[in-house]
């Protein structure tokens, strides 16, 4: 029972190393944004492991919805998030030609 919980954790924890490798290597602002959604699947896949599997003795017993409603508010506002980020993005690209962040910080000041 307990190796299913490792499954998920370990697969989280894969997730979230891949959304931190994202978001230092990445230069565009589009792969900035995919990097950090990542790490919130991450979040929210380890939230609903730890939620499930402590919260009662079996696997057929009742599951927490506490949980799984934290998980449905976290994708929402995360779906949010994303669609601002994206449409400031779309205008970033349009006011200054490039998605490139190295390039959008030699341009203040």
């Amino acid at each position: 029972m307990l190796e299913m919980l490792h499954i998920y954790l370990i697969f989280a924890l894969l997730m979230y190393l891949l959304g931190v490798y994202t978001l230092a290597s990445a230069r565009n602002m589009i792969k900035l944004v995919i990097g950090i959604e990542i790490l919130v699947a991450a979040a929210n896949l380890n939230f609903l492991a730890l939620g499930a599997f402590t919260s009662s003795p079996s696997v057929l017993g009742p599951i927490d919805p506490m949980v799984q409603v934290f998980v449905i508010v976290s994708i929402c506002i995360g779906g949010a998030i994303a669609a601002i980020a994206l449409s400031l993005i779309v205008n970033a690209y349009r006011h200054y030609g490039t998605l490139d962040i190295r390039e959008l910080r030699r341009l203040k000041g």
